[in-house]
């Protein structure tokens, strides 16, 4: 990811997020999503070197389409050895066409060349889709959960995790 994918990235994002939030978080909450405000974060974060790894999928014709964010895992403000899957959104009409695949294959390889013994993530307790998705490339729940609040409303959030091997490369 560069600078000048940040608008992009910020397209992928917010559109995602009204995608596959619909009906698990508040509408309102979703609909005050700003793309150029997005991106403006997407800017900080990427010229912060934060250690975080920001890696967009392309399609000729189309430009970014997917998007995914990886790094050391956070625990009260501790970075730990686990990694962790911040992000990873596609465009929703790339939903199906194995651009998420190929973005959690590259996730994959990034944080076993970082050395980081598994990879962690949280998802959304109701977004049966995307615990599908992570289920399928090889990620189980481990019992965590955490609270999430958006607007007021409790949309709680479950940890996915998988061991990473030098073959996931």
């Amino acid at each position: 990811m560069t600078l000048a994918d940040c608008e992009a990235v910020a397209t992928v994002r917010v559109r995602g997020w009204q995608s596959a939030y619909a009906g698990l978080m508040p509408q309102a909450h979703l609909d005050a999503m700003d793309i150029a405000e997005d991106a403006a974060v997407r800017r900080r974060r990427l010229t912060s070197r934060n250690g975080v790894v920001n890696v967009v999928a392309e399609r000729p014709g189309a430009g970014v389409v997917g998007w995914a964010a990886l790094g050391p895992y956070r625990e009260e403000g501790r970075r730990l050895a686990r990694g962790e899957l911040y992000a990873i959104y596609v465009l929703p009409e790339q939903t199906g066409t194995g651009v998420g695949r190929a973005l959690m294959t590259e996730a994959l390889a990034r944080a076993t060349a970082a050395g980081h013994p598994d990879l962690a993530l949280w998802v959304l307790k109701e977004n049966a889709p995307a615990r599908r998705f992570y289920e399928r490339a090889g990620f189980h729940a481990d019992g965590a959960e955490e609270p999430y609040d958006v607007d007021g409303v409790a949309v709680p959030e479950v940890r996915y995790v998988r061991a990473l091997c030098a073959s996931d490369q």
